[in-house]
């Protein structure tokens, strides 16, 4: 039995944030020059009363009506998220109930933020392969914008709110459809892009919300080091050469960062995907939101391989290829 990716949904919140409201943040920002250095033009921004856990349901709904299974078939639920509804109880439970899903099925949360798909991948592939589920929904959700400055533009103009669902199938097969993985840690880089005075280690002050702060510069070193090293591992534990694969679809952080990283790997544009003008970065939704809309315009077709990257918070990264298999 092994496992297959065979579907995937994505759900956007209502509102959205443009480059001409986000510009009026700093004078020395216009719409264009947010487009032109980051690649983005618009973002969603989930509402005040709108969870991480409302956009990862909405998508699994999508999922359910595209028949591509039914609720009584998912056996294990993982939820991706850095922004879950509470601390306890974990917020799969809660998702396992609202989609009426049987009570007989293994749920879990797992902290992780722009490497946590390819992660979660692993995760349903282990589930899968060893027995214990036989299909798998894996969900992100994030809801970034709830801890932004309101008058930080640098993540300001970067960050969007989206939730997705894939689905992850046990198929009999006699060739494997997802790995194999490359996975990397670098907790030295966790104070680049934090989370403070949200936290045990760092309670929150009286009057004072909890903020994220990034460091830019540095998360871009990290970026341009990390990522060529862990594309050339994943090529070699596959025995496999850069034209064997048909599409890249990386981490969607910004446009400027991926076309370094594009030029840097000597990837032909048409085999590298960039799809976040209209999303902003959704963080551990990026690369499930990019291969939906290469399904959709045709782009990715059946048995296609495809290189998938991760990297960011933590530092944590990952890679692996997937074949889609409908």
């Amino acid at each position: 039995m092994r496992a297959s990716f065979t579907a995937v949904e994505f759900h956007l919140p209502a509102p959205l944030l443009g480059n001409d409201e986000v510009a009026k943040l700093d004078p020395d920002w216009t719409a264009q020059k947010i487009l032109d250095k980051t690649g983005i033009s618009q973002r969603h921004v989930a509402g005040r009363d709108e969870c991480s856990s409302d956009l990862a349901f909405h998508a699994a709904e999508k999922l359910f009506a595209s028949k591509a299974c039914s609720r009584t078939e998912i056996d294990f639920l993982l939820f991706c998220t850095q922004s879950p509804d509470y601390l306890l109880p974990t917020t799969a439970c809660l998702l396992q109930d609202r989609l009426q899903l049987r009570t007989g099925i293994g749920a879990l949360d797992f902290n992780l933020g722009c490497s946590g798909y390819i992660y979660g991948l692993g995760l349903a592939q282990g589930l899968i392969e060893t027995g214990q589920a036989q299909n798998v929904m894996l969900l992100t959700g994030e809801t970034y914008s709830k801890f932004l400055r309101p008058a930080d533009i640098s993540v300001r103009s970067l960050f969007g709110d989206a939730g997705s669902a894939t689905l992850i199938r046990g198929i009999e097969s006699d060739h494997p459809l997802i790995g194999p993985y490359v996975y990397g840690t670098d907790g030295k880089g966790g104070e680049h892009l934090i989370l403070k005075r949200n936290s045990l280690r760092e309670p929150a002050a009286a009057g004072m919300d909890a903020t994220l702060t990034m460091n830019g510069p540095e998360i871009f070193s990290f970026a341009l080091e990390s990522v060529p090293l862990a594309v050339q591992e994943l090529l070699q534990r596959a025995h496999l050469h850069r034209d064997d694969i048909d599409l890249f679809v990386f981490h969607q952080a910004n446009e400027f960062m991926l076309k370094r990283l594009q030029t840097k790997l000597q990837i032909p544009p048409e085999r590298f995907v960039i799809a976040l003008r209209d999303f902003g970065n959704t963080v551990s939704s990026t690369i499930p939101i990019a291969l939906h809309e290469i399904l959709a315009d045709g782009r990715l077709k059946a048995g296609m391989r495809i290189m998938l990257v991760g990297f960011g918070v933590g530092y944590s990264w990952g890679a692996t290829l997937v074949r889609y298999t409908p």
